[in-house]
């Protein structure tokens, strides 16, 4: 267990007693599959990025693809989030932080682990391709169905942890190879128990099941060794290289299906520009699908229509390192939001902005038992560095 995961449990009645209740979003782990080497950029200050090899070839590609066949993905469509309950010393009620991720299978649904885990190596590079750490967006280039006025970047993601499936929030963002997407750290690596996702899918413009853009089976996870090295959740971002996208189609058969490919990611829906170190006080629109309870039982959101909220950035204060560096946004969001986008100078008519930020906690701050307020990690130019590092994978 990691020394920022040992931290968890002492940081809650701290929060309590302060009349803050948290919870991490979607929080969560999982399996040990996948090749994990590990970068150091040189950016005058050290940086140092973990990236996770989870499919090496076509055939481990089509492998996650049949996994997630129409009927699994049907079946995971229809669970509800679960988020573990603790008990304060003060007799209130507050979701641990991180909590569980969504489940949406059964331990029988479990299946060998691609691959295993190599020893870390250490390669040294240079920022020196761009003066600038801002990143433009871009439009889709295929014209394809519109599902909704708002942004096709974002949508649903849904991996395994160890015997179980769970599911996020993501959005693509604009990269070189078109296959780049962003989302919560915890949605791709479980830091307290040092496990990586896998069988990670990301399904652009999810809409109560349907898959309008395709199916993007992840390539690699990337993230930055903070998160993954010492659970420090003032890094809770991933960005994560796809393969391109594809549709289930009828077999000729009954109750059979096809793989129909539809090429890159960008592509199809466009790619969020990225912009870091743009302080508080900003504009701000948040996207996710949440769908778990409030601390008091509640459960306004189902998880099977995009949401938003908007509002000003503002610093997050709490009696707790697990956000020491973090920005806030009043929103009423709850599990299952977690790793959706924080965009700025967002254009609703073309649904394209620039990333800024991540959902990752949950906040009840008049503590009536309902969150009010989300909060993302700080954008620096670490995060910048592992997008760099991530945008120069290709999945092909």
């Amino acid at each position: 267990m990691f020394p920022r995961a040992r931290r968890l449990t002492t940081t809650l009645g701290a929060l309590v007693a302060t009349g803050v209740f948290v919870m991490s979003a979607f929080a969560g782990g999982a399996s040990a599959a996948g090749t994990r080497n590990t970068h150091t950029w040189n950016t005058g200050a050290s940086s140092s990025i973990t990236s996770i090899t989870l499919t090496k070839n076509d055939a481990d590609m089509k492998r996650v693809a049949e996994y997630w066949n129409p009927a699994r993905l049907k079946q995971a469509q229809d669970n509800n989030p679960a988020t573990p309950e603790v008990k304060p010393s003060n007799g209130g009620t507050a979701s641990s932080a991180p909590v569980s991720p969504t489940p949406t299978g059964t331990a029988a649904d479990a299946t060998a682990a691609s691959g295993e885990a190599t020893p870390a190596k250490a390669t040294s590079y240079s920022m020196t391709r761009r003066t600038s750490s801002v990143v433009k967006p871009t439009l889709p280039t295929k014209k394809s169905p519109s599902v909704s006025t708002l942004p096709k970047t974002v949508g649903k993601v849904f991996f395994k942890i160890g015997n179980k499936e769970y599911w996020c929030s993501a959005s693509a963002v604009a990269s070189r190879y078109h296959n780049l997407v962003a989302t919560a750290g915890h949605c791709a690596y479980d830091a307290k128990q040092g496990l990586n996702a896998d069988y990670w899918i990301f399904i652009p413009g999810y809409n109560q099941g349907r898959t309008p853009y395709g199916i993007y089976v992840g390539h690699s996870l990337n993230l930055h060794e903070s998160f993954t090295g010492r659970g420090d959740y003032d890094y809770d971002y991933a960005f994560v290289t796809v393969h391109d996208g594809f549709v289930w189609k009828p077999g000729k058969t009954p109750n059979t299906y096809q793989m129909e490919s539809v090429g890159s990611l960008e592509d199809n829906v466009g790619g969020q520009g990225l912009m870091v170190n743009r302080g508080v006080g900003l504009s701000v629109f948040a996207f996710g699908y949440p769908a778990a309870p409030h601390i008091d039982g509640s459960r306004p959101y189902d998880g099977q229509k995009m949401l938003w909220c908007d509002g000003r950035t503002y610093r997050t204060r709490a009696p707790t390192r697990l956000v020491e560096t973090g920005v806030s946004l009043g929103c009423t969001f709850t599990g299952g939001a977690s790793g959706g986008p924080w965009l700025i100078e967002y254009d609703p008519q073309r649904g394209v902005g620039y990333l800024n930020g991540v959902n990752s906690f949950a906040w009840d701050t008049d503590t009536d038992k309902r969150y009010d307020r989300i909060s993302s990690p700080y954008f620096t130019q670490s995060t910048y560095v592992v997008y760099e590092y991530a945008e120069r994978q290709q999945s092909k």
